[in-house]
């Protein structure tokens, strides 16, 4: 079986079973403490978790999956042995509350060896029993359920089933929440299948795990307690990798003479193929006994061709989910795993930008099950391209360095040396750290993370962060209540003062219910005033604490008595009006850049204010203008096309895939949608215009790169547009009138007048040369004698110092022979150059000699070669002086 049969087969397998098949989840995870999706069954987390319902009791689905950096971090064990991976697909069939062990096993066990052909009696089940000090009893249920198929198919349960305390057979999400019992199936694939299953759970390559059922039946508590749940899960987890290199490696089970590698399966011979083409040499499958010293060229080569062909499919499957090489975070373990590949690659000879040719194999494989990769393959070989041209101009460079450094080295390559490497030249330290091992040599990690927590701190001071945090008393009080989405007017308002809280010399208040926005989602907070009696004061922010209570900053010290009283608060409607088209308007720029840059554009921070709009986008090369000019005019022709805005909730498991959700945002089981026109759909809480046709103009003002992997726009809308508009107007007919032409005429005007200029300034650049030559030729016919030499000392006028050097220079040539001098005033400071040639630095002239005699008494310095020297100084009103006393010492 190829590996296209096995995927569609399990699919095939448990849609036959009433599993819903669902595609994949993107590798960017929604939860916040996850670099990337690493465990299928990530994106059903919060169902576990009791957060949201599942919509369907019964799903299977294979997931792409990366382990490469944090908790689970593959990286530097692949290419090195025959089973790890960077990127895997994970197998997976789940059930929400509804069927338990006896299926999840049975079913387990007929694909095994009815769908697949697993011989039955090379196949191990393991079974909870508790250590000393484990969670739960011994899991009699799987144990009677394994017992009675192993029995069923002629085989000994007392020799089948094995058993495993909580490191191995007990599943836990934390220390709290859902967990439960876990039993895994191995297959024993030795040439004579006779251990006895004494190699289950041995890291013995001849022996793996290829399945793990879980079995979520409890809840752990934080003092200790594991309680039986309610609605009790299955999730399963198998490696697809694993089973096709299995199948391949045993030739469907009729070969058992070699250890099974997942290289060997149609997964990554079209890979290999393309890698054998490129680099003139063979995969061979050979694995080195030790990582330790040198290997041979085949090893070598070998642990290449895998490197490289695990990380393309990382990099390109990243990318096609919008996960771009960067120098933070999962972007930058991207720029690692790329960097690696690099490098493995340049091992095998092969030439710079090999590695964009390795894409090809990986759509052609894989673009079927995940078609992002076909709709996104022109952005992941742009990315691609750019970052091994990045690190190639550095590569050979940063080689010499550590070639040197570990020529140097006793035993260890410092922390420091290997920072060098790494923020120089941009070796990343797993890197430093192969080819030190190459060499017998340890890298000092800890040396290195204290030079990396050195950097973090200069970059943390630099950037002068200042958190603010507002909290006080009971952060379980209830949340305040927000009245502010449809308003018509500024107010005033009607609330109860709850609590008036004192913070940093600050003071704010909570109310019962607030119309203001408290600030969220980089939409900053209202403003606005409040009375209450005698008591009126101006309301200058409003932000959220932890427990959802809106917090109302005053402008002023608030009395302790005004808790408990009603008072009246009214909105600025005028500036709360300006946000929500300047938010509304970055509903549609986002929109607008996935049309026009890719749809791999996606947000990564913003800022909405009444006065401009900021929006940080993951893209790896800067907006053209041509694409600024057409994400404008998407964006115009929604504003002028005036479309309704609405604004509603939904169950999250309801949610269309056209609606857009951010990553690190937590959704609860009901979310709200704001809908701009058709046009744009996102989750979001902020306020919003009624109708497009309400943001009014729309400019982009600004594009920067402000990270590797992530740009940012910054645009004006409505009245900040406006008058951005109206002030470029306003100068364009200005310069109309100095320069008399027609605004349309201007940039024909402008480029004939630069074109004058620069005739002009050639016609300038001819005249001082003459006047140099001639000036040079009167300086050399007045050259005295200095014991021997001809030599020119004088104070000259030139445009610049270039120019005072080149009079040096042809002062000199005229001389053949000799010593020049020149001085020349620019403003308030002043300039010395001076030349001497071959004679006369054998006489003992030396020119920077010269310079450091004569520039300190100029209040200055400078030095140079004996030859040619230069410095300056502050005082020009000395200069005459300075050299008529050095004249005459002849």
């Amino acid at each position: 079986m190829i590996s296209q049969e096995i995927r569609q087969s399990f699919l095939d397998f448990f849609a036959a079973r009433e599993h819903k098949i669902v595609p994949s989840a993107s590798l960017l995870p929604t939860a916040p403490n996850l670099l990337f999706t690493n465990a299928g069954m990530n994106p059903f987390v919060p169902y576990f978790l009791g957060e949201r319902t599942a919509p369907d009791p019964r799903v299977a689905d294979t997931q792409k999956c990366i382990r490469a950096g944090g908790k689970h971090n593959d990286l530097e064990d692949v290419g090195f042995d025959s089973y790890h991976h960077t990127f895997f697909e994970m197998l997976g069939n789940w059930s929400f509350g509804d069927y338990f062990k006896a299926e999840a096993i049975a079913w387990a066990w007929e694909l095994l060896t009815e769908g697949w052909g697993f011989p039955r009696d090379r196949l191990y089940a393991t079974v909870y029993k508790p250590g000393p000090g484990d969670p739960a009893d011994f899991d009699q249920e799987a144990y009677d359920h394994w017992k009675a198929v192993f029995t069923a198919a002629g085989l000994d349960p007392e020799v089948h089933i094995r058993y495993g305390n909580k490191a191995d057979n007990f599943w836990m999400m934390g220390d709290t929440g859902p967990c439960g019992p876990c039993s895994e199936i191995h297959i024993d694939l030795t040439p004579g299948a006779d251990t006895g299953g004494e190699l289950v759970n041995q890291d013995s390559p001849w022996c793996m795990e290829i399945w793990n059922l879980v079995f979520i039946q409890f809840n752990a508590d934080s003092q200790g307690n594991f309680t039986p749940l309610a609605a009790k899960h299955v999730d399963t987890g198998m490696g697809f990798e694993r089973i096709a290199g299995i199948l391949a490696t045993t030739k469907n089970f009729t070969d058992f003479s070699r250890p099974p590698s997942n290289y060997e399966s149609d997964l990554f011979t079209s890979i290999f193929e393309r890698i054998a083409d490129l680099s003139g040499k063979r995969y061979h499958g050979t694995l080195p006994e030790s990582r330790e010293g040198a290997l041979s060229e085949q090893e070598s080569a070998d642990v290449a061709f895998r490197v490289l062909a695990d990380h393309i499919r990382t990099l390109a499957c990243s990318i096609a989910d919008g996960i771009l090489p960067g120098n933070e975070g999962r972007n930058y373990v991207l720029r690692r795993i790329l960097r690696r590949a690099v490098h493995f690659g340049r091992r095998l000879g092969m030439e710079p930008g090999f590695f964009e040719k390795l894409i090809d194999p990986v759509v052609d494989k894989l673009g079927g099950t995940f078609p992002e990769l076909r709709r996104q393959e022109e952005v992941i070989r742009k990315v691609v391209r750019a970052e091994e041209d990045t690190f190639s101009r550095t590569l050979d460079r940063g080689m010499q360095l550590f070639q040197g450094i570990a020529d140097q080295a006793d035993g260890t390559i410092s922390g420091r040396d290997a920072f060098t490497l790494y923020d120089t030249y941009g070796f990343p330290l797993d890197l430093t750290q192969i080819l030190a091992r190459e060499r017998g040599l340890a890298v000092d990690t800890a040396g290195f993370e204290a030079e990396m927590d050195q950097q973090r701190k200069r970059a943390r001071a630099a950037q002068k962060k200042t958190e603010i945090k507002v909290t006080s008393g009971d952060e379980s009080a209830g949340a305040t209540p927000f009245t502010g989405y449809e308003i018509d007017s500024a107010g005033p308002f009607e609330v109860n003062v709850l609590d008036v809280i004192r913070q940093d010399g600050e003071n704010w208040l909570v109310f019962d219910q607030t119309p203001f926005y408290a600030e969220m989602g980089g939409q900053l907070g209202d403003t606005g005033t409040l009375r209450a009696g005698d008591l009126s004061l101006r309301l200058t922010d409003t932000r959220k604490d932890p427990a959802g209570r809106f917090l109302h900053r005053a402008d002023t010290e608030v009395p302790a008595d005004l808790a408990g009283q009603r008072a009246e608060i009214s909105l600025n409607l005028d500036r709360r009006r300006a946000i929500e088209r300047h938010h509304s308007a970055t509903h549609l720029l986002h929109h607008a850049l996935r049309n026009i840059v890719g749809t791999h554009v996606h947000q990564a921070g913003s800022l909405v204010a009444p006065d401009r709009l900021r929006f940080d986008f993951s893209h790896f090369e800067p907006v053209t203008p041509e694409q600024i000019r057409d994400i404008e005019s998407v964006v115009n022709r929604c504003i002028l096309g005036n479309s309704p805005v609405q604004a509603y909730e939904i169950d999250f498991a309801d949610k269309p895939d056209d609606i857009i959700a951010f990553f690190g945002e937590k959704y609860g089981e009901r979310v709200r949608v704001v809908d701009i026109g058709g046009y744009s759909k996102e989750l979001c809480g902020g306020t919003h215009v009624a109708a497009t046709g309400e943001i009014g103009p729309f400019k982009i003002t600004a594009e920067s790169g402000i990270a590797a992997g992530t740009r940012r726009l910054e645009a004006v809308a409505g009245d900040a547009a406006w008058q951005l508009l109206s002030d470029g107007h306003a100068l364009l007919q200005n310069l109309s009138r100095r320069l008399s032409c027609r605004p349309d005429e201007l940039e024909t005007r402008l480029e004939h007048l630069r074109a004058e200029t620069e005739r002009l300034e050639r016609e300038v650049r001819k005249n001082r040369q003459r006047d140099a030559a001639a000036q040079a030729g009167e300086l050399a016919a007045g050259a005295t004698d200095r014991k021997g030499l001809k030599s020119v000392a004088a104070k000259v006028e030139t445009g610049s110092p270039d120019e005072l050097r080149s009079l040096g220079m042809q002062v000199l040539s005229e001389l053949r022979e000799g010593i020049v001098v020149l001085g020349a005033a620019f403003g308030e400071k002043t300039t010395l150059v001076a030349f001497a040639s071959s004679e006369a630095v054998k006489a003992g002239h030396r020119a920077g000699d010269i310079i450091r005699e004569l520039a300190p008494q100029l209040g200055g310095k400078g030095g140079g070669k004996p030859d040619f020297a230069m410095g300056g100084g502050k005082h020009p009103e000395k200069l005459d002086a300075v050299l008529q006393e050095w004249n005459s010492h002849t």
